[in-house]
């Protein structure tokens, strides 16, 4: 997915299937959040995608850092496969 082991931040699924829960990711390797996640629901090959949305938190003791400690992200569809 093009993550790096540079820092992770928590994605918060804000609706969908999976509202309310969170999930922990990685950064690109240019520093920014996933524009899209897809997590896997269990058996069968069922995945739920996510994309993006506007929230972001940014922890208050994380210092200089640009990057942000959670992200928001809606809910698009499930892909069965």
């Amino acid at each position: 997915m093009g993550t790096s082991s540079s820092g992770a931040y928590t994605a918060k699924l804000t609706d969908g299937p999976l509202e309310g829960k969170t999930v922990t990711t990685g950064f690109l390797e240019s520093g920014d959040p996933q524009p899209r996640i897809e997590i896997s629901a269990g058996s069968g090959g069922k995945r739920y995608v996510y994309t993006r949305s506007g929230g972001v938190e940014y922890a208050s003791d994380a210092g200089d850092s640009e990057r942000p400690t959670a992200v928001d992200y809606r809910y698009i569809e499930a892909v069965f496969g």
